[in-house]
């Protein structure tokens, strides 16, 4: 495309204001430029260019050269003088990771990196989250404890691939929190490597690869407080990176750490009462009045000694079995005994008697206590084999605190700088042992015990499934003046493990118990932390806990204190013990075996450990193991009416989850509790299990009911977070329609109900008891008949109890269902028959209503039959009538016609007597002539009219009451007729 004049002239001008413009500006100083190289080329080479610091402040900036190779690299302790272009050594006092960079010093936040706070929930946009943001502290770096997602970022460009590291300290489960990397392509790390670790009480390290290119690392966290109590933070320290090829400079050492030397490639911390600033090559010793702890950059002034500054301890027995009370001061010794008012050390040596050896320890020659041997047991003075016919109990008890046991161990951490230099955070005190006073209230005092793992008795090993593998129970008291935290924790080593229970303030002296449930439960926790006041240094000192015995059995490698009977052998009186028969159990003390009676099942007492028989609950059957009850999810009630009814639940029986509604915590973050049910069913049944996804532990427990929290977010890419699950009911106590059984009470006012079908009941209960639940959780589950509900899951919560228990022990859940219908049968219906039309009748069978129950017997089908209608029978009945009418007509008439020929007969024989009465005339013949029937009676019929016959037929009744007949002859008869004639 070709330019006018205009065009070329307009650029002159351009550019001869450009030339006057630079020709104004200063000449370039080293000062006021850096070195940068350019992008590698596709043969890996760049250039080096100088960048001003700053815009249109000098001129002259040198040319670019020739750079040196993308794969150059400089070593640790290194950094590359972009002048030269060559590697030099970090000067004393400085230090280089060569090939990365650290981020060790966090009194704010370092270039590169950028912390921001959001809200996860789309339907909480406005929340305000731009202060929930990661916190620098000094030595680390802290999240936000609110519930708004805080995110920490930090882009770097890799040469070549290398590796991000870190250390955190995570040792709160109520914050979510995660880590991962996003490549130049917009690719994420792996879901499930995101999850960190919980760290109850060490910072843990963390180690990534990264590939070349840009990759941008994020931190992130969100804290969800659904028991509205103080969240612990989030700490991350110590970030390194590497693969970055060079850095230009080296990093100054941070205050309470040196570098003695060039090239160092780290630096070192200054030791206790010592101190130093940033980039020092040497550590200063403190004033004499003055202290300071490892790796700190000041020192401070002593202050007095108290009481709280030292502690008493036992020594080891010696020959004479006796010990000697020590004090000592809590080390390293802060404190002074010169300044005004101040304490003095008490003195020790004081001798006293030593407590006895703990049970299946005995006295050895050097007053020591040493372990009894396999199959001997002891109280704690002498081992005694165990006799004949019993079994050694093994495990630990510890009740007297001599000195602290070979597989226990303590110590202190602090969760600002990791590891505490203090030797021991608990104390042996004879009876007891005690959380000594520290350095700083804030401080964790730990006390672990490890154990190898568990072995049962030989007589319950075959029979493992009925058995409890082991249990842990101490007695323990704490005292406290401010907010202490006291917890118990289990898992499978120190610094992986879970909080099991928790308690707060002071407690009286009580007893705790916890039962192991898996092989790889081998560490026990007791943790102290007298207050989460931030600098509360020796405050609350004279805080403390305190447990005076520890008892766990079936220990491998453990010591018996006593023995007990087992079943023998019937053979030889001197044979080993055998286990008891399937479905038998030992009866304390008599090494008998015995099973139970039907429908009862075999049960271990929680705190004698005695076995015994129980009755199964109403409508429950005892499973083959004789160990529990199950019910087959059929059922049978009897109703006040005398009708039967059948129930089967089967569809109900797999396992189903529903969830309460939604909840917010304080802060206004959803939750909601997740509930899991196996309302029943037989041997093999699948269980109900609530799972935590969040920490690695990745906790599960599995029974009838059980319960987590799910939180909906997309933190960790996961559609929901499940955490917190435990179990509500892990045996089923039994099915009825009372409101009551075996304590557990379901009132029916938490559902009511106006139908008059009973409402069938399940009653299940939990082992695992808690401080607020000491009796363990208990659960009703109430099925009621909807034969409209297709859905299986439709359970609901009480309205006064949304979160389904009131109390946090007892639970009430109520699921309707066509399936909680009894099934139907021929009462339930009934039939209802047509009009018979055109000879056709139909009958129909049509549900009782309302309906109440489902499945069984299906509903009949129409039918039809053949009738007679009533036009039929109407056409019938008249022809019948007309039939009859003329019938009777016709023997009227034939019967009248007969009375008529006798009375002229006896008429005729009455006029031939000759009037004597009480003679009959002689017969003319003895035989009626043929035709004179017929004659007389035409001559009767036709010479007197009707009116006439009746006439004479009255003037022949005599007054006796017979028929005065006159009888003529027939002659004279004849002449009379003839005359009459001729009248």
């Amino acid at each position: 495309m070709q330019r006018g004049p205009s065009t070329h002239l307009h650029h002159l001008v351009l550019w001869l204001l450009f030339a006057r413009a630079a020709a104004d500006l200063p000449m370039c100083k080293e000062s006021d430029y850096h070195f940068e190289y350019t992008e590698c080329d596709v043969l890996g080479s760049r250039w080096r260019v100088a960048v001003p610091n700053k815009a249109d402040t000098c001129t002259g900036l040198p040319d670019p050269v020739k750079g040196t190779q993308c794969t150059f690299s400089c070593s640790e302790g290194e950094f590359l003088d972009m002048q030269s272009q060559q590697c030099q050594k970090c000067a004393a006092g400085t230090y280089s990771l060569g090939t990365g960079v650290a981020f060790d010093e966090w009194d704010s936040l370092p270039s590169g990196f950028i912390s921001h706070g959001v809200t996860t929930d789309d339907w909480d946009a406005h929340k305000n989250c731009f202060n929930s943001t990661w916190t620098p502290k000094g030595d680390f770096i802290a999240s936000n404890t609110d519930e708004c997602t805080g995110t920490l970022i930090y882009a770097v460009s890799l040469k070549k691939p290398g590796t991000v590291s870190f250390e955190y300290f995570y040792p709160d489960s109520s914050i979510y929190f995660e880590f991962y990397v996003q490549n130049d392509q917009c690719q994420s790390t792996d879901s499930e490597s995101r999850w960190m670790k919980v760290t109850e009480s060490s910072f843990s390290k963390y180690k990534v690869e990264l590939s070349s290119g840009n990759n941008v690392l994020y931190w992130k966290t969100t804290a969800y407080t659904l028991q509205g109590g103080a969240v612990k933070p989030v700490l991350l320290k110590n970030i390194a990176i590497s693969g970055v090829a060079y850095t230009s400079e080296c990093f100054h050492c941070k205050p309470g750490s040196y570098s003695a030397k060039q090239g160092s490639a780290h630096c070192m911390p200054c030791p206790a009462d010592t101190f130093s600033n940033k980039g020092a090559t040497v550590c200063h010793q403190c004033e004499p009045e003055k202290y300071a702890e490892a790796a700190s950059g000041i020192c401070k002034t002593r202050p007095p000694c108290t009481n709280s500054d030292y502690f008493y301890t036992h020594t080891p027995c010696n020959s004479e079995g006796t010990t000697q009370l020590m004090y000592k001061w809590i080390e390293p010794k802060i404190c002074s005994e010169t300044v005004e008012g101040a304490v003095k050390l008490p003195a020790s040596g004081e001798k006293q008697t030593c407590p006895p050896c703990n049970p299946g320890f005995s006295v050895s020659n050097s007053s020591s206590c040493e372990p009894c041997e396999k199959g001997f047991y002891s109280n704690g003075t002498d081992c005694t084999m165990c006799p004949v016919g019993t079994e050694p109990v093994v495990g630990f008890e510890y009740k007297w605190w001599n000195t602290m046991p070979s597989n226990m161990k303590s110590s202190i951490f602090r969760r600002e700088f990791g590891e505490s230099e203090h030797s021991t955070a608990w104390e042996v005190a004879g009876e007891y042992v005690y959380t000594a006073p520290g350095d700083q209230d804030t401080d964790y005092l730990m006390l672990m015990l490890n154990v190898p793992g568990y072995s049962l008795p030989q007589s319950m090993a075959q029979d493992s499934d009925r058995t409890e593998l082991s249990r842990i129970t101490f007695v323990f008291k704490t005292s406290c003046t401010a907010d202490c935290n006291f917890f118990f924790l289990a898992g499978y080593n120190q610094w992986n493990n879970d909080v099991v229970e928790h308690w707060r303030g002071s407690n009286s002296r009580q007893s705790y118990s916890y039962l192991v449930q898996s092989n790889s439960t081998t560490s026990f926790t007791w943790t102290f932390q007298r207050t989460n006041e931030l600098n509360a240094e020796r405050k609350y000192s004279s805080d403390s806990a305190k447990i005076f015995s520890i008892h766990i059995t079936n220990v491998q490698g453990g010591v018996a204190s006593q023995c007990r009977r087992c079943a023998l052998t019937s053979t030889a009186a001197d044979s080993a013990c055998v286990p008891c028969p399937p479905r038998h159990y030992l009866v304390s003390g008599t090494g008998v075996c015995r099973s139970c009676p039907p429908n009862t099942f075999i049960s271990t007492d929680q705190t004698t450990g005695e076995a015994g028989c129980v009755q199964c609950g109403p409508n429950t059957q005892r499973n083959q193991a004789h160990t529990a009850c199950l019910s087959d999810c059929t059922l049978d009630v009897q109703t006040r009416g005398g009708a039967l009814l059948h129930y089967n639940f089967s569809p109900l029986s797999n396992v189903t989850g529903f969830h309460s509604s939604l909840r917010f915590t304080s802060k206004g973050r959803r939750y909601f509790h997740s509930f899991n049910v196996a309302l029943c069913g037989k041997e093999g049944r699948v269980p109900a299990a609530c799972a935590d996804n969040v920490t690695e532990s990745g906790k599960e427990v599995k029974g009838y009911v059980c319960q987590s929290t799910v939180v909906p977010s997309e933190i960790r890419s996961q559609s929901v977070v499940s955490t917190q699950p435990f179990i509500i009911g892990d045996s089923l106590i039994g099915v009825t329609t009372e409101e009551t059984l075996s304590g557990i009470s379901s009132p029916k006012l938490l559902f009511p109900s106006k139908s008059s079908l009973p409402d069938i009941i399940f009653y299940y209960k939990s082992s695992e008891t808690t401080q607020a639940c000491k009796q363990g959780r208990t659960a009703t589950i109430r099925l009621r008949c909807d034969p409209t509900e297709t859905t299986k899951d439709h359970v609901t919560l009480p309205r006064n109890c949304s979160e389904g228990t009131c109390d946090g022990c007892t639970f009430h859940f109520l699921w309707q269902s066509q399936h909680a219908c009894p099934l139907c049968t021929k009462n339930h219906y009934r039939e209802i028959v047509s009009a018979c039309i055109q000879g056709i009748q139909r009958t129909t069978y049509v549900w009782q209503q309302p309906l109440q129950c489902f499945g069984g017997e299906s509903l009949p089908a129409q039918k039809v039959s053949a009738c007679v209608t009533l036009d039929f029978w109407l056409k019938f009945g008249v022809s019948t009538g007309t039939i009859a009418a003329v019938l009777l007509i016709s023997i009227s008439c034939y019967f009248w016609k007969k009375t008529r020929k006798l009375q002229y007969k006896y008429s005729k024989l009455m006029m031939n007597s000759g009037g004597k009465e009480c003679e009959l005339p002689t017969a003319d013949s003895c035989a009626i002539m043929e035709g004179e029937d017929a004659e007389d009676e035409l001559m009767d019929l036709t010479k007197k009219s009707f009116f006439t016959k009746i006439k004479t037929f009255s003037r022949e009744r005599t007054s006796d009451g017979f028929d005065s007949v006159p009888l003529k002859s027939s002659s004279h008869l004849q002449r009379e007729e003839e005359d009459s004639d001729e009248a």
